[in-house]
């Protein structure tokens, strides 16, 4: 019978793994990328997300597109605080600046 601490260690060896492949084929930008779209969706609500056409990290930078004018200028005044949100939820330092569309 496998132990408690034996499941914890497999699992660690095997978290361990997949991030050696993902450092070693350079995978973090486009998985960032990917989680980008997700967060957005989570973290900025139903509201935000109905005016969203588009969300693309593109290096340092997260370009939004939005079609509403009025929040555009509105989330312009939050957007330090919205780059420090996002990157706490990624985990890192991957957003330096946001750019509406």
């Amino acid at each position: 019978m496998i132990s408690q601490s034996q499941r914890f260690t497999d699992a660690n060896k095997i978290a361990d793994i997949i991030n050696l492949i993902i450092e070693q084929n350079k995978l973090k930008k486009g998985l960032h990328n990917v989680r980008i779209k997700e967060i957005w969706h989570e973290k900025m609500g139903q509201g935000v997300v109905s005016y969203t056409e588009k969300v693309e990290l593109r290096g340092s930078t997260l370009n939004i597109q939005l079609n509403s004018s009025v929040l555009r200028e509105e989330l312009n005044y939050g957007k330090e605080k919205i780059i420090e949100m996002l990157n706490e939820t990624l985990g890192d330092e991957v957003i330096t600046k946001i750019k509406w569309l």
